[in-house]
Formats: C-alpha cells, sequence, structure tokens
C-alpha cells in the first residue's frame, strides 16, 4: 500500500468516526440551511399538475399540458 493511500484511508476512518459521533448527520451531508431546506407544498396539486402534463403528452393534448406547466411553475414553492 502506498503512503498516499493509506492516508485517504486514515482520514477516510476519522471522517467516519467523527460522523458516527455527530447527532443526524451522514457522511458528506450539507448543513441545512435556509436555501437548502425543505419546503412544503400542496402535495395533491403537485400530482395532478404532473399527471395532466404526462397525459397531456401522451395524449397531444397541447393547451392541457401548458396550463398544468403554468400552474406547476405559478404554485411551486420551491421555486423561489
Amino acid at each position: 500500500m502506498t503512503k498516499q493511500s493509506e492516508k485517504g484511508e486514515r482520514e477516510a476512518l476519522a471522517t467516519f468516526g467523527k460522523t458516527a459521533r455527530s447527532e443526524n448527520k451522514t457522511p458528506g451531508d450539507p448543513a441545512t440551511t435556509p436555501e437548502t431546506a425543505p419546503k412544503s407544498g400542496n402535495l395533491k396539486a403537485e400530482q395532478k399538475d404532473a399527471a395532466d402534463i404526462l397525459s397531456g403528452n401522451a395524449t397531444g393534448d397541447k393547451p392541457k399540458r401548458d396550463a398544468a406547466i403554468a400552474h406547476e411553475a405559478n404554485t411551486d414553492k420551491r421555486a423561489g
């Protein structure tokens, strides 16, 4: 084993040990900030929009698809 790979293994084990002692974190888990925090939304409306987009694409109903896309863009809380 080379010295560089041994050093990498030691660093990985140190990171793993530190993470195991912390609460509610996984290795590489980014810190939650207001920008990255999950935002709630209306799941039923999102599902309806998704279904309308898929069915509009499948049937060629462009007005239905475009209306669903516009509605999703206007009501998506995660967008901004």
